[in-house]
């Protein structure tokens, strides 16, 4: 009785410690973590001197941290940890807000554009050619006006 009971125990502890020890070829799956706020640099070269919060807020978008005990100061942070390589990187940027409310100045690890780039917007619209219909092309047929199911349904919004 006392044998079975010791190998039992010697069992059970044999067992529990295999749940613990990993073989080196099963490798788990981890999830990449993005935490806080992505911010690019075309985002931050926008801001300029003397923006409101809310122009500040339509930016950047919402602060991470607002603390009340300093509201003149708004804290955007990112943290980023990578699964596979566990890599963590992470940035800081903060907003300085004057006693109006108004942007007075930025501080963290995103750069401020120069005022050369803020002169001249880059052009941001360019022409589409669509082609042209051949001159001996048929006429498009005459518009139709839509049937009685047709006017109904966008009577009510459908």
């Amino acid at each position: 009785m006392l044998c079975s009971r010791s190998l039992l125990i010697a069992a059970s502890c044999v067992a529990l410690g295999a749940c613990s020890a990993k073989p080196s070829f099963i490798n788990e799956y981890k999830i990449d973590v993005q935490q806080g706020n992505v911010l690019g640099q075309d985002m931050v070269a926008q801001l300029k001197p003397g923006q409101t919060r809310d122009q500040v807020r339509f930016l950047l978008g919402t602060p991470l941290i607002a603390d009340m005990f300093h509201q003149e100061r708004w804290d955007y942070v990112y943290r980023f940890q990578s699964g596979k390589t566990g890599e963590v990187e992470s940035r800081r940027f903060a907003v300085f807000f004057n006693g109006e409310g108004r942007l007075a100045r930025v501080d963290g690890d995103v750069a401020v554009a120069d005022t050369s780039e803020l002169a001249m917007p880059a052009a941001r619209s360019r022409l589409v050619d669509l082609g042209t219909l051949p001159a001996d092309a048929a006429p498009l047929p005459p518009r139709q006006e839509p049937g009685f199911f047709s006017r109904m349904m966008n009577m009510f919004g459908f």
